[in-house]
């Protein structure tokens, strides 16, 4: 009997002291309750809430549970949602996988998120760092499922919640205050630096690796692609730019409120994630901006920022720091000679001496940024290093470890033989403007520099290089230490025109600058100084004289005689309808039709409107006549052809226009060949540091390509004629009598029979490059395997050379025939069109000079995300062509040849696109056809090659050849078979050559 009846549980009464022990109980008729369910009755505890949250509650429910779990005071003292605990987990998992998806349209009615708001609730119970996690891990879960399949989704829902999840952790993640509020929740009673440093690593996780921009981006796409019903426009979140924007700011906003020595660790391991994350630029202004150059700044947040930085670290934040100062401030200045940029310089370098704060150890990194081998701001303007000099200068040894490692590296034999021109320049302005800083301090130690043997050895290596520009700078460094030190007849005068250019004397004048460290107060108006600069430049309207007025009424009589007079003038007719008003309902017809701009703010303002049509086509077909038309006329291409470049090649075809990319080219090339000197630095810059797709990129160099192929006279645009003012031409019938046609070359053709270039443009001009360079060649081995040429009427040679001829030939036979007085003359042979020099030095200083050196700089960068720009195979092989288009268009006449040679033969063999080459045929034919290029263009001066450049020419013909043997061929018109076409092409050259020359390159190859 015992074991019939079991307790279940025992529950006991405490006693109340107060009651007696013995009371009296009288019968009271009790009323039966109905029980109520957990969601009906006051919840009291997180397992309650859980309960709830699992049983489909209705929206009163919800609400009232989201309340309770987002109030720490009802919850509980023990028990908070936001920090993490194994019910946190359970809760959270509950909300996002379930309450989210079925209740987020009743949550997002309200139009607000307050915290008494249902959303409000929602987000309060979610802002935590196990809310983010779990829905990281929702989003990522959705994307698995809708990648399996074949490609297509299991569940038509998919998107739809993919679109939920994106716009809940936008919301909870919003304002600049999120981070540190996560943190504050999540430590509030974490007790142990275990557990601390555990969750700071969680962190760092989630924030900082870049796992939210590619999960929500890639669930954009999902999303979009599947056409959800949500709106998924305006996700911040999978924009790269905007996520590191949010966190600088709130990285910056945590920093400012005087965190903890834990919580300043993890504000700069935050800092060094951000950089990392491909948008150091965006990172480093904001930082810069908030913490040192904002009005009321401390700047010791700043150096506490930078302090928590591993040393080995800090040398990176420095060079970016100077990177950004660089770019907002200082390259837009140009040569900084006006008042205005000397006062820019003295704030930036007040601003970076606040950074360094006399530490040795910083003090170190700027002088190796100085000296180093990737250049001092390589592609920058000369304000960064002077302001960068000016911090240095004011320690003694600092600045003459400058001058001495300058001195030693500008005469290094291998460095001017192997460093780009664009990066010695760099180096040679730092030499002059540490050598004027070193005499200020010091004019007996400058004195002793200029007796030793590296300062004699280096004069001596520049004046013997076979580099024009290469001695150019070793003669106005030579002549502009000479004039500190000596006087009089002892000066160092070399007497040539080249040292008494402008450029020359610019150059020497360096070493007179003298810069100091002034207070950054003009930064916060970085705008001003280009303001004043324009509108000095703008000129003054003087008002219209007054036109006298007349008093009283002016009567004329007009007689029918002198209307008859006017018999010829012919009446204007009437105007036809409109097409837009052939429509029968008037509500359809448009009135306000965009017209076509005539200003180029007007044409910028409707590239900017990229929600309508209209305004968009207008502005690309008119964008390259209108371009060209104004350069000549003001400032306002000028002014504004960055921000033009900028937005064209950002501009996307949102509305799938026809010749879309054509006109956006065209209109490109406009900006080129109109600001050559600017915009040709400009799209450089642009190519290496800007954020763009491969498929911008590609444009970038075709513009370059192509500019630079109408700028040397190769082409005529078809735009270049309809640019001209109408005011400025003669009427039709009178330019017949002054002007006279000449005949068209090969150099130079008709504009009207030219069409709009197509986007592969650039292969099509390396194509035709490569057929005129290799048919004499063909022509020569049909002409050696058919037989000797006295066994002959004509040989192929002759045949190829009155190719040309035979059109023009047949058109005058038929002229003739038509009509006898027309004589045949026999058409001269067109000669070798000379390219001016200054084209010539256009494209080599503004085009391949800045492409060559900032190519260098990027192989040496940390940076992996530029590495990856420059070794992605595509981009590659159409960099290699246009280099090679480059030194084309420049010709054989330009004096900088020898080194735009050297420059490119060097990088086609380098070692890492050499082995780029192996395995990809689009690489190895941009090479072959690099080579094929520079012996085109050199092909008068073998000689010099072969001399100075003996050991490439060997290696070269050891490489093709081992090329043109691995490559099988005999697929008519395949890629190997043109591979191995063009490889044959460059070997028999290259063999030509080295059989010429071959004793003077043995005597050469002694020295190895």
């Amino acid at each position: 009997m015992n074991g019939l009846l079991t307790p279940i549980s025992t529950s006991r009464l405490s006693a109340n002291p107060n009651e007696p022990l013995l009371q009296e109980v009288g019968l009271k008729k009790e009323t039966v309750k109905p029980k109520q369910s957990p969601g009906q009755r006051p919840l009291s505890s997180p397992e309650e809430a859980l309960e709830v949250l699992r049983h489909e509650p209705n929206y009163d429910q919800l609400v009232a549970t989201l309340r309770f779990l987002s109030h720490e005071d009802l919850a509980g003292s023990t028990f908070s949602i936001k920090e993490p605990s194994p019910m946190t987990a359970k809760l959270v998992q509950v909300l996002v996988s379930e309450i989210v998806p079925n209740y987020w349209t009743l949550l997002n009615e309200d139009s607000h998120e307050t915290k008494s708001s249902a959303l409000g609730l929602l987000l309060a119970c979610l802002r935590s760092l196990t809310g983010v996690n779990a829905i990281i891990v929702r989003l990522r879960a959705w994307l698995q499922e809708a990648k399996s399949g074949d490609g297509k989704s299991k569940r038509p829902d998919i998107a739809i919640n993919l679109a939920v999840l994106l716009n809940l952790v936008c919301l909870l993640l919003k304002g600049n205050d999120s981070i540190r509020g996560i943190w504050n929740a999540a430590t509030r009673t974490l007790n142990g630096n275990l557990k601390t440093r555990m969750l700071s690593q969680e962190m760092l996780s989630t924030f900082g690796s870049g796992r939210i921009i590619s999960l929500t981006a890639e669930a954009v796409e999902h999303a979009k692609g599947h056409k959800a019903e949500i709106d998924v426009n305006n996700i911040w979140l999978a924009n790269g730019p905007e996520y590191t924007k949010w966190l600088s700011q709130n990285i910056v906003k945590w920093q400012l409120t005087s965190p903890t020595s834990d919580e300043t660790k993890l504000c700069s391991e935050l800092f060094l994630k951000a950089l990392r994350l491909g948008y150091s630029g965006t990172t480093m202004k904001c930082v810069l901006t908030r913490l040192l150059i904002a009005q009321g700044a401390d700047n010791e947040r700043f150096g506490l920022l930078l302090g928590n930085v591993p040393r080995s670290e800090q040398r990176k934040v420095l060079f970016s720091v100077l990177k950004t100062f660089a770019e907002d401030y200082l390259n837009r200045l140009g040569t900084c000679d006006t008042e205005s940029g000397r006062k820019m310089i003295s704030a930036v370098a007040g601003a970076i001496s606040s950074i360094t704060k006399n530490d040795p150890e910083r003090i170190t990194y700027l002088v190796e940024w100085l000296t180093g081998s990737s250049g001092a701001g390589l592609g920058d303007s000369i304000g960064i290093r002077r302001a960068v000099v000016a911090v240095v200068s004011q320690d003694r040894d600092s600045i003459v470890s400058v001058l001495e490692k300058s001195i030693a590296q500008i005469g290094d034999q291998l460095y001017i033989k192997h460093s780009p021109i664009a990066q010695q320049e760099v180096h040679a302005q730092v030499l002059l403007l540490s050598a004027g800083y070193v005499h200020k301090i010091s004019p007996l130690k400058l004195t002793l520099l200029m007796r030793s043997s590296p300062w004699l050895n280096a004069i001596s290596n520049r004046l013997s290089s076979s580099n024009q520009r290469a001695r150019f700078l070793g003669m106005v460094i030579g002549e502009g230490l000479s004039s500190l030190v000596d006087k009089g007849d002892k000066r160092l005068n070399f007497q040539l025109e080249e040292t008494e250019l402008p450029d020359g004397k610019w150059y020497k004048s360096l070493v007179e600058i003298q810069d100091t460290l002034g207070s950054w107060d003009s930064l916060l108006n970085p705008q001003e100084p280009t303001q004043k600069r324009a509108s000095s430049q703008r000129p003054s309207h003087k008002p219209a004289p007054s036109q006298p007025q007349t008093q009283g009424f002016i009567i004329e009589e007009l007689s029918d005689e002198s209307l008859g007079e006017q018999d010829d003038v012919v009446a204007y007719g009437k105007p036809d309808s409109d097409a837009e008003d052939t429509d029968d309902d008037p509500e359809l017809v448009r009135r306000d039709k965009a017209k076509a701009p005539v200003y180029i703010r007007d044409l910028i303002r409707y590239l900017r409107d990229t929600d309508d049509y209209d305004r968009q086509k207008l502005a690309l077909v008119t964008a390259p006549t209108l371009i060209r038309r104004k350069a000549n006329y003001g400032t306002e291409v000028t002014d504004h052809a960055e921000e033009l470049a900028s937005l064209l090649v950002g501009l996307q075809d949102k509305f799938e226009m026809d010749k879309f990319d054509d006109l956006r080219l065209q209109a490109m090339i406009a900006i080129v060949v109109t600001q050559p000197q600017l915009m040709g630095q400009w799209f450089a810059k642009t190519f290496f540091d800007g954020d763009y797709s491969v498929s911008q990129r590609s444009l970038i160099l075709t513009v370059l390509g192509l500019s630079a192929h109408e700028l040397a006279g190769f082409e005529t645009s078809e735009y270049a004629a309809a640019a001209s003012f109408p005011s400025k031409s003669l009427p039709e019938k009178i330019e017949r009598l002054f002007i006279s046609q000449g005949p068209s070359n090969a150099y130079q053709s008709s504009s009207s029979s030219l069409k709009p270039l197509p986007h592969n443009a650039l292969e099509s001009v390396a194509t035709s490059i490569t057929s005129s360079f290799l048919a004499p060649l063909s022509a020569a081995a049909a002409d050696s395997v058919t037989g000797p040429d006295v066994l002959k009427l004509s040989t192929f040679k002759s045949r190829l050379s009155d190719h040309d001829d035979s059109n023009n030939a047949a058109t005058a036979e038929e002229q003739h025939i038509s009509n006898p007085k027309i004589k045949i003359k026999s058409r001269p042979k067109p000669r070798i069109r000379a390219i001016p020099n200054t084209t010539a030095h256009i494209i080599s200083t503004s085009f391949f000079n800045p492409l060559t050196a900032r190519f260098q700089a990027a192989l040496r960068s940390s940076v992996s995300r530029i590495r990856g720009i420059v070794f992605q195979p595509f981009l590659l092989a159409l960099y290699l062509k246009t280099l090679a288009l480059l030194l084309h268009a420049a010709g054989p006449s330009t004096l900088a040849l020898p080194q735009m040679t050297g420059e490119l033969w060097r990088l086609l063999l380098s070692t890492r696109v050499r082995a780029q080459a192996v395995g990809d045929v689009g690489i190895t034919q941009a090479v072959l056809f690099g080579l094929l290029t520079l012996l085109d263009v050199n092909e008068d001066r073998m000689r010099d090659v072969c001399q100075e450049l003996g050991r490439e020419v060997v290696e070269t013909e050891g490489w093709v050849a081992g090329v043109f043997e691995g490559l099988r061929g005999g697929d008519e018109g395949g890629e190997e078979e043109r591979t191995k076409m063009l490889a044959a092409g460059v070997l028999v050259r290259l063999r030509e050559g080295v059989e010429k020359y071959r004793l003077m390159m043995v005597g050469d190859l002694i020295g190895l």
